[in-house]
């Protein structure tokens, strides 16, 4: 497999030159990531006028799952908000429903959306459908109580980044294929979509550079499928293995063509244009995973998060 790659964004390339990097993931070093400090929400919120509620749901086999709703302050609630449902990245393994959170914020600032972000259960503690199974409930239970929390039930949106991006998918799959509810449109940043691992581009970043690499995704997505071997793997876990993808809702997907997910995300837009179905891809040059929720004052990252914020504008000013 050749090693040939596209390079880096040089502005990228020279802020990741200052950052300790690793390639490689195991139950030791998960667990030293893992008692990292959350991200600072509250820095976040201070300069928002936002209402905060902090909410437990039990899930399907009666766990309780967290969930946190940002409300924009000092609404009439006499016009539904639309609502942003959040799912966190961190390869499946790690994270928690304050990860990347400034991402869905900004939509929060642009359109008055309430977002909903779910804490669900982390592999290898958790494994099979138990995470999806986790976000679908939680996505469940906000479109049972959308007059409850000012949202508009016909403008929820899923959203993710990398394994939220994996999730959001499966969720999706799992709300076409049951017949609830309903979803507007999902927003997949760089999106955890297929377990094989077996992509070009999956080769070409087996050693970075950047913060994710082949050997990190064979170690996520081991831990997420136990015992499970690849013909029991259901597509609402490996959404990439889903064999029909039409009838979903209108699709945002964006990667960077410096990044191991490069291939199968842009493999999940072209199979949702051949069932007949809306996808808006984007692929960053030189983007490496993760890049604009890392580096979001990079120009490429800037503009990776317009664009968007300007997508989802039309996608819900057509759905009001």
């Amino acid at each position: 497999m050749t090693t040939t790659r596209p390079d880096l964004d040089p502005e990228l390339r020279e802020l990741l030159a200052d950052m300790p990097l690793m390639s490689q993931l195991s139950q030791e070093v998960l667990a030293q990531l893992r008692r990292l400090p959350s991200t600072p929400v509250d820095s976040l919120l201070a300069h928002r006028s936002v209402d905060r509620r902090e909410i437990t749901v039990p899930v399907k086999d009666g766990a309780p799952m967290p969930l946190s709703v940002f409300s924009p302050a000092h609404t009439d609630h006499i016009t539904a908000a639309p609502c942003i449902y959040w799912m966190h990245g961190g390869g499946m393994v790690m994270g928690d429903r304050f990860s990347q959170i400034d991402i869905p914020l900004e939509w929060l600032d642009e359109f008055g959306a309430v977002v909903v972000s779910v804490d669900y259960r982390l592999a290898p503690e958790a494994t099979g459908t138990t995470l999806v199974d986790d976000c679908y409930q939680g996505l469940l239970w906000v479109a049972e109580h959308a007059a409850e929390l000012g949202i508009d039930p016909g403008r929820i949106v899923v959203a993710g980044a990398s394994a939220g991006g994996g999730l959001a998918a499966g969720v999706t799959l799992l709300a076409r294929d049951l017949g609830t509810p309903a979803i507007a449109a999902q927003l997949l940043i760089c999106p955890m979509l297929d377990h094989r691992n077996t992509s070009i581009s999956s080769y070409q970043y087996s050693d970075g550079p950047g913060v994710w690499t082949r050997e990190m995704n064979e170690f996520g997505w081991r831990c997420v499928l136990g015992d499970l071997t690849d013909d029991q793997v259901p597509a609402c876990v490996s959404p990439a293995l889903a064999d029909d993808l039409s009838g979903l809702p209108t699709t945002y997907i964006d990667t960077g063509s410096a990044e191991v997910f490069r291939d199968e995300d842009t493999d999940f837009a072209t199979r949702i244009w051949a069932a007949g179905g809306q996808a808006e891809l984007h692929v960053w040059a030189g983007g490496f995973h993760g890049f604009d929720a890392l580096y979001p004052q990079a120009h490429i990252s800037a503009t990776a998060r317009r664009t968007r914020t300007d997508w989802l504008a039309r996608v819900l000013n057509s759905a009001a």
